[in-house]
């Protein structure tokens, strides 16, 4: 997961990660990362508009953002 994250954040690419909040749900986020530390990075969070600090060993999974997200009507 970390080696995807750290890739993420190399090539500057929106990402989605699904991730294990605090209280114990399951989350999606869509985020840019912009700092690795130790076991935990540093994101802008689109869903909050805010910067927000995630644990790596909390995220389930990233997918890649390739081009523009489409609404199905």
């Amino acid at each position: 997961m970390k080696e995807q994250l750290i890739k993420a954040m190399q090539y500057k690419r929106l990402v989605t990660i699904m991730y294990i909040s605090k209280s114990g749900e399951i989350a999606k986020r869509r985020v840019k990362i912009l700092k690795m530390e130790g076991d935990k990075f540093q994101a802008y969070c689109f869903a909050r508009q805010a910067k927000r600090t995630f644990i790596i060993n909390n995220v389930l999974a990233v997918l890649p953002i390739i081009g523009k997200e489409k609404k199905i009507i």
